[in-house]
């Protein structure tokens, strides 16, 4: 009875003992950008699309700060302009990329709040969000029907490189990639 009782016992605390389950690909994502928070990183445009000329000359400066387990808000400067920040949310079906735009005064721009959510796991790696209803209305009602076929991206691969990229199913490509080697002093 008791060899009986002890068995039972032991089989029930092996049970108990897990195996850390790896966390989805999402939430690695977060931890890996939120690694990164307070840090600043430069950037360059590694596409060679004309129309990115004034970014392609311009210094690039990402800053990665306002970081929770659910948000990070990543400024990016354009030379001396700070207008620009990528607002990452994690949120109960997947991740989320809005682009915050604000005046010098910090009013927001009326093209502001675009973005998209993930439609697949994506990996820790990268994650891409094709663009939301929200953001084709806006720019239907504003004139830029154009990007209501936008795909963003973004990369995180630790120690290396992060990547912000836009596509569009025409060819449009823009990608920034950012040195993670080599942060920035504030």
């Amino acid at each position: 009875m008791i060899r009986s009782i002890l068995l039972a016992a032991s089989l029930f605390v092996a049970a108990c003992g897990t195996t850390p389950v790896a966390a989805e690909p999402q939430d690695r994502f977060m931890a890996r950008l939120n690694d990164l928070c307070g840090k600043k990183f430069a950037g360059r445009v590694v596409t060679d699309d004309p129309a990115d000329a004034a970014f392609a000359s311009a210094p690039l400066v990402m800053h990665v700060r306002d970081c929770s387990a659910d948000e990070v808000r990543i400024p990016f400067a354009v030379g001396e302009d700070r207008s620009r920040t990528w607002v990452v949310t994690r949120t109960d079906v997947g991740v989320r990329l809005k682009h915050d735009h604000r005046h010098p005064d910090g009013t927001e721009d009326v093209l502001s709040q675009y973005g998209g959510d993930t439609a697949s796991e994506g990996t820790a790696e990268r994650q891409t969000f094709p663009v939301d209803q929200f953001s084709k209305d806006l720019f239907t009602r504003e004139g830029r029907t154009v990007s209501n076929t936008n795909v963003w991206a973004i990369e995180v691969h630790p120690d290396r490189m992060f990547a912000y990229e836009l596509r569009r199913p025409e060819g449009r490509f823009f990608r920034v990639e950012f040195d993670l080697t080599r942060p920035l002093a504030d």
